[in-house]
């Protein structure tokens, strides 16, 4: 059995942003048309006008104040309402392995290892551009990687599962070495249209080399442990699927084609699931709240994850234990835990402990606990 390790980790951070500010501009222009294209029925209460968004909502929802997207002008056309991400040809790098690539470079450089060292590409995120080839196997190609490569999906516990699943092989002595890639074009299931959920997403892509702790060639994080856990539940959903034309052959228009959550449910449900999940695997492997440096936890909300830290700590998260970086990202669905662990691990002194985490639908939930080593 070998011990296994993230010894790399790497972020691809798109060019383009969007505020709140500018968002709401365009969110509320489009809600101008949409009443007045509606206004008899509005005049009559067979319909409800859609209210305005604004900057103070969206922060005090979720904490969000900008997110990083792929494309810009589709999403802030009050005409369109979505990222304009044309389809490539076939002899072109597709949009998640062109992210995913670079995100895997970074964490290659990082850990000093050349791509054709590693054994395996797991390519984890909540949506996939297409349902094969496995976008993992041309991120393999694109980089030069041996072995194999497999796509999965646990929604927002991608990167944790494909974590697991990694460090698992490493552990077994099946590989030496995996890389777990989590491309997420959140911006384009999302529905910008409505005004509950029209903030949530952003566009990134995160990755992390999981191999055999005696290969690391510098500091380094050891996988401890890992735990995942589901329990279905419709609260969180996004039908769309292989089964997505009508009879006639037409695109299937239906609202639910897109993400969609019952964001109250989801308060009461997964935070004591979560919770409840992450002081369990604290106990079974014998780490103390005491003894815990660190909180990675996925990026979905704001008061969500200032919650979970109070419940597994004991008491309110001091500056730096739970780093947050939705306000920068917002939701980048699998990858915000990585985003938080890649961006808030190097200061952790050998010995320290911290626990990577994520949630969503699902229900799933993953957990890492890895521990600093020189």
């Amino acid at each position: 059995m070998h011990q296994p390790a993230i010894t790399g980790s790497g972020v691809f951070t798109p060019a383009l942003s969007i505020s709140n500010e500018e968002l709401v501009v365009a969110f509320n222009a489009y809600a101008d048309t949409w009443n007045a294209a509606n206004a008899p029925q509005i005049a009559t209460g067979a319909v409800e006008a859609m209210a305005h968004s604004s900057s103070d909502f969206i922060h005090a929802a979720s904490g969000i104040e900008s997110r990083f997207v792929l494309d810009k002008d589709g999403i802030l056309d009050p005409d369109t309402m979505h990222p304009w991400l044309p389809e490539r040809s076939k002899d072109e790098i597709s949009v998640m392995a062109e992210m995913g690539v670079d995100a895997c470079r970074k964490a290659l450089d990082m850990a000093g290892v050349a791509a054709s060292d590693v054994d395996a590409v797991i390519c984890a995120a909540s949506n996939h551009e297409r349902a094969y080839p496995a976008i993992a196997i041309e991120i393999q190609q694109a980089l030069g990687t041996g072995g194999f490569g497999f796509d999965m999906n646990v929604a927002c516990s991608s990167a944790t599962f494909g974590i697991q699943a990694a460090a698992d092989m490493v552990r077994s002595g099946s590989i030496r070495r995996a890389l777990v890639v989590n491309p997420e074009i959140c911006s384009a299931h999302l529905e910008w249209r409505d005004r509950d959920c029209h903030f949530i997403f952003g566009d990134v892509a995160t990755a992390v080399l999981i191999e055999r702790a005696d290969d690391a060639k510098g500091p380094h994080f050891k996988i401890k442990s890992t735990r995942c856990a589901t329990q279905f539940s419709n609260n969180i959903r996004n039908n769309n699927g292989f089964l997505r034309r009508t009879r006639d052959g037409h695109m299937d228009d239906r609202r639910d084609m897109l993400f969609m959550q019952n964001g109250r449910k989801v308060f009461k449900e997964v935070l004591p699931l979560v919770s409840k999940h992450i002081a369990e695997h604290m106990d079974d492997t014998g780490v103390t709240a005491p003894n815990l440096k660190r909180l990675w936890l996925h990026q979905a909300n704001k008061t969500m994850n200032d919650y979970i830290g109070k419940k597994v700590l004991g008491r309110t998260p001091e500056d730096g234990e739970q780093p947050n970086i939705l306000q920068d990202y917002a939701n980048t669905s699998s990858a915000g835990s990585i985003i938080a662990f890649a961006q808030h691990s190097d200061d952790l002194a050998p010995g320290d402990t911290g626990i990577i985490c994520s949630f969503g639908a699902g229900y799933s939930v993953g957990s890492v606990i890895v521990e600093r080593a020189s």
